[in-house]
């Protein structure tokens, strides 16, 4: 479901705990058995193991000397290869460059910086993959090259499915360099929140009715609207952009023209976030997204017309919004909605050993 709590990923928890120090005696143990390298074998890597292995069998057994030279060759290419794969996993620093916001089923872009922080070494293969809190990584950046002293943007796109907290917990950096035999990878703790916005349909609501904007619900006066409404002799203070030149016959004798208050009509929204069970099923989640993004739609509308919307909940949560300041904090508190329990789910069970009541 969306607006509930996302548990941690196994990849993101380790990549916390590699962030933050060890406390305690346990927690350097647990930091020695556990180095902050991992490797994996590759198919090629396997393949390569397995030969090496058949040529050292072969060389103890015969005892040839052209068996015993090929196979300190094949475990020279894994001492190299672990030794340049450190040297470009070392010392770069990966930064992540949030859009300011994102909405469901759009597409947004995240960028991915590295900065490689060596002097000579450059840094060649490296792999960014990106960690979220309850998510797999499915969003990876690849860096043929980086130079010493120098840093590199790349960027991925991702459609989010879902409205929320979209909380981003680290990054694992790999490399495959030089010879492909082993993936060796380290994690790094990055925290950033993005904010997921529900999804927004286009709306046709109704016209206006006759009245409803110029003194339907408010009272018709000077202000700072489009349609004038008189003019009056210039005073000290007023806006010289509102001169009324056709009038203004003398320097000293300037006339003003009075606009009218544009007078705008509030509605108001409600949402009911409670539900009767005591953990929400799937078919009332369903339904719930369903009118979070039904709200979100008309109310983005009614914003766009010029009207001033309010969204309120049963619990007693609300939200204003209106053209001058835009949808945003509308969206964001339905981005952060989550379902609350209802009364019947707070409701304490009745005990088994209470006994009935006879009527009076």
């Amino acid at each position: 479901m969306a607006g509930a709590r996302l548990a941690t990923h196994p990849k993101s928890q380790r990549a916390l705990e590699d962030a933050t120090p060890p406390k305690g005696w346990w927690g350097r143990v647990r930091r020695w058995f556990r180095p902050p390298r991992k490797l994996r074998l590759t198919r090629e890597g396997k393949y390569f193991i397995g030969i090496t292995f058949g040529v050292g069998f072969a060389a103890i057994n015969t005892g040839n000397n052209l068996l015993y030279l090929l196979l300190g060759m094949l475990l020279s290419l894994i001492v190299v290869s672990g030794v340049m794969s450190e040297l470009s996993l070392r010392h770069l620093t990966v930064v992540r460059r949030l859009p300011p916001r994102a909405q469901v089923g759009r597409a947004h872009l995240v960028e991915i910086e590295v900065y490689n922080h060596k002097q000579r070494v450059p840094s060649y293969a490296i792999e960014i993959e990106d960690l979220r809190a309850g998510q797999p990584a499915d969003k990876r950046c690849f860096f043929l090259k980086i130079s010493p002293r120098s840093a590199q943007v790349a960027a991925y796109r991702r459609t989010p499915a879902r409205r929320g907290r979209d909380r981003h917990v680290g990054f694992r950096v790999a490399t495959r360099f030089p010879f492909g035999l082993f993936e060796k990878s380290r994690e790094l703790g990055a925290e950033g929140d993005l904010i997921i916005y529900p999804a927004v349909d286009p709306v046709r609501l109704p016209p206006d009715q006759i009245g409803q904007r110029l003194g339907g619900d408010g009272a018709l006066g000077r202000g700072a609207g489009d349609e004038i409404v008189g003019v009056r002799p210039m005073r000290d203070g007023d806006d010289p952009r509102d001169i009324y030149w056709r009038k203004s016959t003398m320097a000293t004798n300037m006339v003003l023209r009075e606009r009218a208050r544009e007078s705008r009509r509030d509605i108001e929204l409600t949402l009911d976030p409670t539900h009767p069970e005591s953990a929400p099923t799937e078919d009332w989640s369903t339904r719930f997204e369903r009118r979070v993004r039904d709200v979100a739609s008309r109310a983005v509308a009614h914003i766009k017309r010029g009207d001033g919307v309010t969204v309120r909940c049963t619990t007693g949560d609300r939200v204003r919004a209106d053209s001058t300041v835009g949808a945003d904090p509308l969206l964001r508190f339905l981005a952060l909605l989550e379902p609350a329990p209802g009364p019947a789910s707070l409701a304490p069970p009745p005990t088994s050993g209470a006994k009935p009541q006879e009527a009076a």
